[in-house]
């Protein structure tokens, strides 16, 4: 695998973890919104990354270029919270309220691990370079 491959590869993980980051930014930006509908209730979205493999796809056989990206973003599957509010303006007739399915805590997990991958792949990115540059040194010698 060349060098500059590596800079595909992390540049395509930088992308999948930004998307990954706005999602769980938009998921607490939401977490204490109400509906006067279970359907209308936020969910929770989360990021489905999919691996990139040219030998998969059929490409270039000898060439083991790689990467990530995002196939979808889901709705989180965890049950919507209904709760009696009969004076909120957003009551539905009975009286209730329904709360997004968004744990904030499990969202500042997922900031995190994602920040942590964004993290890593800078890194990723960084040596790559400093060995290029440590093999142009060793060339112009």
């Amino acid at each position: 695998m060349a060098l500059d491959n590596i800079f595909g590869i992390a540049g395509s993980a930088l992308n999948a973890q930004t998307t990954r980051m706005n999602a769980t930014a938009s998921n607490l930006a939401n977490a204490g919104s109400v509906a006067g509908t279970e359907k209308d209730a936020f969910r929770g979205k989360r990021a489905v990354f999919r691996t990139i493999l040219d030998m998969q796809m059929g490409t270039k056989p000898a060439d083991n270029t790689g990467g990530v990206k995002i196939d979808s973003l889901i709705d989180d599957p965890a049950p919507i919270t209904r709760m009696s509010d009969p004076g909120n303006p957003a009551a539905d007739k009975d009286g209730y309220v329904y709360l997004s399915n968004v744990n904030e805590m499990t969202e500042m997990v997922e900031m995190m691990a994602a920040a942590r991958s964004y993290q890593n792949n800078v890194e990723v990115i960084n040596t790559a370079r400093q060995l290029m540059m440590r093999t142009l040194d060793i060339i112009k010698s």
